[in-house]
């Protein structure tokens, strides 16, 4: 968070005063083994959790499935690069030999703050990825629409930079009753799913079957492939979902819920995890 000054202008009547903005800087993200080293992606971040996005990034993006694949993650300790470029260079060192194979990654890709195809972008190439077995079992989680309800309020709570900035984007992890598991901020809702990710993997939570993601803003078809690669089940939003989005959720077996929001939520996709009706 940073203070800027701004000219604050009301009816007819206007005054200078310092007003908090959220930061916004670029992140090289770099995978080393057996003497490899490759860029992956730039992002453009919100600065903290960066190991947490770079292992989440990968995650997202197949290149690894837990944390005994990962030897490693650290900042840019190249004596020839500015001390200040420093902590936007996160390299991920892998076990190993060699670099894995990364077919969905040939090329070199700068991301936005704002979501794009920053990552694999068609169907078709998730069908060829081995998603762990049962990470999305059918009609598992259940979860109940009095315990969706709460989600919006519970993920704007945990938001404390977006209560002195409003420019941040949220992405939480809540149980199936409901209850809050984790919360990251970012300026790309994109990113704030790669910390989460990235944070559960680091932990040794992955498969996240049991959980129910909550993002700010709009679903994407690439927040629902990370949703995915992750093995959330059921996928909150508080906007509308794209219709990529809404074909990888019916194609893959996820729940996708979008317009969240005062106590009523529009269903896109279900595998019967929602339970409108008491049984």
């Amino acid at each position: 968070m940073e203070r800027v000054r701004v000219r604050a202008v009301a009816d007819t009547a206007e005054r200078d005063r310092r007003d908090a903005v959220a930061v916004e800087e670029p992140m090289e993200i770099r995978v080393a083994c057996g003497g490899e080293r490759r860029t992956l992606a730039i992002t453009m971040r919100t600065p903290g959790a960066d190991f947490e996005l770079a292992a989440g990034f990968l995650a997202g993006e197949g290149v690894i499935a837990g944390p005994e694949r990962i030897q490693g993650i650290s900042y840019c300790d190249d004596p020839d690069v500015p001390a200040s470029a420093r902590f936007n260079t996160v390299t991920v060192r892998l076990r190993g030999e060699r670099l894995p194979e990364m077919p969905g990654l040939d090329r070199h890709f700068l991301t936005s703050s704002a979501c794009g195809v920053c990552g694999t972008a068609s169907l078709d190439a998730l069908r060829e990825r081995p998603f762990p077995p049962g990470a999305l079992p059918p009609e598992h989680p259940a979860v109940r629409p009095e315990a969706l309800y709460e989600l919006p309020g519970r993920l704007r709570e945990a938001q404390g930079i977006f209560g002195k900035t409003g420019g941040l984007h949220a992405a939480g992890l809540f149980t199936a009753d409901g209850e809050p598991v984790a919360v990251r901020e970012d300026v790309g809702r994109h990113n704030a799913v790669d910390k989460l990710v990235g944070w559960a993997l680091l932990d040794g939570r992955l498969p996240l079957r049991d959980h129910v993601l909550m993002v700010s803003g709009r679903t994407s078809y690439e927040i629902t492939q990370k949703a995915l690669a992750a093995g959330v089940g059921v996928v909150c939003a508080v906007s509308a979902p794209s219709s990529l989005a809404v074909d990888l959720a019916r194609e893959f077996g996820m729940t996708l819920i979008g317009f969240l929001r005062d106590r009523r939520f529009n269903i896109y996709a279900d595998s019967g995890r929602v339970r409108t009706t008491t049984p």
